[in-house]
C-alpha cells in the first residue's frame, strides 16, 4: 500500500513539475515575442487611430479631431468641438501603451494597454491587452473619441 502511494505521489509531482516548466516557457515564449513585435502592435494601433479620426471628419463633413504625432513619437488627438485633446503614449521598455483622456472625468484613471505575446497554435503573435483580456481596438477608440468629443462612451438608446 505505502509503495503504490509513494509512487503515485511522485508522478504526481513530476507531472506539476513538467506543467510548472511549461508554463514558464511558454511565458518566457510570449514575453520574447511581445518585444519583438511590439512596435509593429503599436504601428497598428496608431494607423488605427488615424483611421478612425479621418472617418470621423469624413461623417462631420468638418475638421473635428486633428491627430497628429509628437516629435516624441506620442500621438495627440484634439476635439475643436470642446478645445479637450487626448495624448497616446507608447512605452517601448514596458510595453505597455497609456491614454490620457482629457474628456474623461477627473476621478477616472488613464487607460492602460499591455503589449502580449501569445501562441495561434502554429505562430506567435502579439496584441493589446486590457484587464487580461484582448482589447477590442475599434470599440476602445470609438469609445475615447466619444468622450473627448463629449458625447459620452456609448451611444443613447
Amino acid at each position: 500500500m505505502r509503495d503504490e502511494s509513494t509512487r503515485q505521489a511522485a508522478q504526481e509531482f513530476l507531472a506539476a513539475k513538467l506543467t510548472e516548466e511549461a508554463q514558464k516557457q511558454e511565458d518566457k515564449l510570449n514575453q520574447e515575442t511581445a518585444v519583438a513585435r511590439s512596435l509593429q502592435v503599436w504601428k497598428s494601433f496608431r494607423e488605427a487611430i488615424f483611421s478612425q479620426c479621418e472617418e470621423w471628419n469624413t461623417v462631420t463633413q468638418e475638421q473635428t479631431l486633428t491627430c497628429k504625432e509628437t516629435p516624441l513619437g506620442d500621438l495627440r488627438v484634439w476635439c475643436a468641438a470642446t478645445s479637450k485633446y487626448m495624448t497616446i503614449h507608447y512605452d517601448s521598455r514596458k510595453l505597455l501603451v497609456t491614454i490620457r483622456n482629457a474628456g474623461r472625468r477627473e476621478n477616472e484613471k488613464d487607460l492602460q494597454l499591455q503589449i502580449e505575446g501569445y501562441s495561434t497554435g502554429s505562430e506567435r503573435s502579439a496584441h493589446l491587452v486590457r484587464n487580461n483580456e484582448p482589447a477590442n481596438i475599434p470599440v476602445l477608440i470609438l469609445g475615447e473619441l466619444r468622450l473627448l468629443s463629449g458625447i459620452g462612451r456609448q451611444r443613447s438608446a
